[in-house]
């Protein structure tokens, strides 16, 4: 997999299964693009390896704890 394709995905970016955010983005080997939440890419992972040309997965996102996330010390 790789991570040097065209602009992170974005909450516009859905899954093409579910209308989902898309966290997954496989561009394949015919020409076309799939967008997959993580659910579905999880599913469908397996067999695009061998149809996409490039896989970029940014479901890290989904753990990540923001730096600016306010501190509540009450």
């Amino acid at each position: 997999m790789t991570t040097a394709l065209a602009p992170e995905l974005t909450a516009a970016d859905r899954c093409d299964r579910c209308g989902a955010q898309a966290y997954i983005r496989a561009r394949l080997v015919s020409g076309g693009e799939l967008l997959f939440c993580a659910h579905h890419g999880r599913e469908h992972l397996p067999a695009l390896k061998d149809k996409a040309l490039d896989i970029r997965d940014e479901t890290e996102r989904l753990t990540e704890i923001p730096g600016s996330a306010p501190v509540d010390e009450r």
